[in-house]
Order: structure tokens, then C-alpha cells, then sequence
């Protein structure tokens, strides 16, 4: 069964409050959600090239927003690329889109997936939640908002490593009671605030 546009977005905010927000994996998620300078949009592509389409008109889209309006932008993709690797090789082409509309230097895209996984590890390592998303997911952000907030944070560098540190603490049974999964994972999902919501929430490292 399809899963609603209202429920992905939803279902990605749950995340976000308490995952991103909650276990502080992100020390800049939360003003840019209280603010409500998250733009949520749901991709209905079914294919890696309609993807890109959605993906070049939301770049332009938050080229064009008065940053404190729009700060940034989580496209969910809730039809494809379900397999992490599928999803994993799309980066290059988001990344070209990028270079293509001269964008390189003034938006970034950071990628969040259910099934992400990170270079070297098992794919039940309890640390590759801190980039696990409810759904495929791009994660389109300001370079100068980027910028600011990393000033703004001391020892910003250090974020990576401590949401590993933050994951092996938590475990896999710390994970699971967050319910921030697909709504069918995650039953209060309609109880969240209706208040919309930097590399990636989760902290990614290069």
C-alpha cells in the first residue's frame, strides 16, 4: 500500500523531533524547526530520473525562498529507491544536477535513508541510525546557513563522533522505542505538533 504524502511528511517530522531534535544529533536542527524554515516535500516519482526532475525544481525552489522563510528543504521520496545502493549511486547524479545549475558552493545535498549505511560497517550497526530517515531522503541546505551555524557551534567537527558515541549508548532496543520509523513503526505519528520543523540532520561525515 502507498504511503500518503501527509503521512511520509509526518512521519519525517516525528523523526525529526524526536530523533534529529531528541538524542541532539544535529545542534542546529532545532532553531530551524522551531522557526519553521523546514520546507517538507514529498516526491511522488516511482524512478530514479523523475527523482532527479523533483530534485532540480526544489533546489531552484530553495534558491529562490527568502531564507527566513525557507532555510532548507527534506525532499522525501517514499516511491523509490528502496535499496540503499540504488539510492547511494542517485548521489552522483544529485550531485551533478548541482554542478549543471552552477548551485556547487551555494546549496549542498545531504542524503538519509532507512536502510543507510556507512563505509565499513554491518548493516545492523546500531551508529548508521544516526542517518536513518523514515524514507528515502534528500537533504537540500544553504551553504552560507552551513557556514553560520558551524561558526556558531564550538567544536563543530566533533559532531560526527559523538552521535556514534550517542547511537552505542542508546542501542538497538533504545532505537526501536523512539518509534520513529514508517507509521506503521511509529502509532503516534497523528499526535505530533503541527509546527513545521547542518552536513545532514544526522551529522554525515564527508
Amino acid at each position: 500500500m502507498q504511503v500518503t504524502t501527509q503521512t511520509a511528511i509526518d512521519d519525517t517530522r516525528v523523526w525529526l523531533e524526536r530523533a534529529v531534535i531528541g538524542l541532539n544529533l544535529c545542534p542546529f536542527a532545532k532553531s530551524v524547526h522551531v522557526k519553521g524554515q523546514i520546507h517538507y516535500v514529498v516526491s511522488r516519482a516511482q524512478t530514479a530520473q523523475d527523482l532527479l526532475k523533483d530534485l532540480v525544481f526544489e533546489l531552484k525552489e530553495l534558491l529562490a525562498q527568502d531564507p527566513s522563510a525557507r532555510d532548507t528543504t527534506l525532499l522525501i521520496a517514499p516511491d523509490c529507491l528502496a535499496d540503499f545502493l540504488d539510492f547511494n549511486d542517485f548521489l552522483a547524479e544529485a550531485d551533478q544536477a548541482l554542478l549543471d545549475l552552477e548551485l556547487d558552493g551555494v546549496l549542498q545535498i545531504a542524503n538519509l535513508h532507512p536502510n543507510y549505511q556507512f563505509a565499513g560497517t554491518r548493516p545492523d550497526d546500531i551508529t548508521n541510525c544516526t542517518n536513518r530517515a523514515p524514507y528515502p531522503t534528500l537533504h537540500l541546505l544553504r551553504e552560507d546557513s552551513i557556514d553560520r551555524a558551524v561558526e556558531a557551534f564550538p567544536e563543530a567537527e566533533t559532531i560526527f563522533e559523538r552521535n556514534m558515541e550517542t547511537m552505542e549508548r542508546l542501542g538497538p532496543e533504545g532505537w526501536t522505542a523512539l518509534g520513529v520509523g514508517r507509521s506503521q513503526e511509529c502509532p503516534h505519528a497523528s499526535l505530533i505538533e503541527e509546527t513545521p520543523g547542518a552536513k545532514g540532520f544526522g551529522g554525515q561525515k564527508a
